[in-house]
């Protein structure tokens, strides 16, 4: 089980800044994250997870204060906050009661349904 004789890499912030940039060239070119992964061999998730550290690094921060290492805090708060949306206003909310109740009714009639299809099975 697990990945035997896989040990995690350890990555320089430069090499992180790096992978980053040639990640946003082969976008552009129209290449997709899986095959840019593979070409650097790094999990696709792991490049986007650093992408969007660099996305939220204020302009001009160095590699060394976007990736300071494990336990080491960021010298900058984050740039992005929470998205805050308006309320939904009565009508959007009753639409999306209805919606819901549909789908909720659907479900139990599915499941009725499925509970009666079994239950003659088993006789």
């Amino acid at each position: 089980m697990g990945h035997r004789g896989r040990r995690n890499k350890r990555h320089t912030p430069a090499f992180k800044m790096e992978a980053v940039r040639l990640m946003q060239e082969r976008f552009a070119a129209g290449v997709t994250l899986q095959r840019v992964s593979e070409e650097l061999e790094l999990s696709p998730d792991l490049l986007r997870v650093w992408a969007k550290e660099v996305a939220a690094a204020p302009p001009g921060a160095t590699p060394e204060a976007i990736f300071p290492g494990h336990g080491h805090r960021r010298g900058y708060r984050s740039v992005l906050q929470p998205l805050e949306l308006p309320p939904p206003s009565d009508q959007e909310e009753l639409a999306r009661l209805r919606r819901e109740n549909e789908r909720l009714r659907l479900e139990r009639d599915f499941l009725k349904k499925a509970a009666a299809f079994f239950a003659k099975e088993s006789r």
